[in-house]
């Protein structure tokens, strides 16, 4: 029986896209509207080669697409491939309301 390929890299998915803050807000642009790598760029104090590495791998979780449009190629934001993390979210929101509840319930007790 041979061993998996371990020279290829596991596909990202949105958990590990999101880790990162400057990822975080190249999607908060995205969701804004579609940019191109430049547009982009420019709201980073890093460089464009830094951006487009960060783009690679939102686009491999599948948060972001590309699409040409002439000459130049479009980020898209893909909220899509968010919705494991949404139910994740949702799962400990439900959990936090249940405590914040009963917090709640003993502070008004001991007024």
């Amino acid at each position: 029986m041979g061993y998996p390929n371990r020279s290829s890299t596991p596909r990202p998915d949105g958990f590990a896209a999101l880790a990162d803050p400057t990822r975080r807000r190249i999607l908060a642009l995205l969701a804004e509207g579609d940019r191109t790598v430049s547009e982009i760029a420019a709201d980073f104090p890093i460089s464009r080669p830094a951006i487009s590495k960060h783009l690679r791998l939102l686009r491999g979780a599948g948060l972001v697409s590309e699409v040409r449009r002439g000459r130049e190629r479009v980020q898209r934001f893909d909220g899509e491939a968010l919705g494991p993390v949404a139910e994740w979210v949702t799962r400990y929101e439900k959990f936090w309301k249940k405590k914040l509840a009963a917090l709640k319930e003993l502070v008004e007790e001991e007024s």
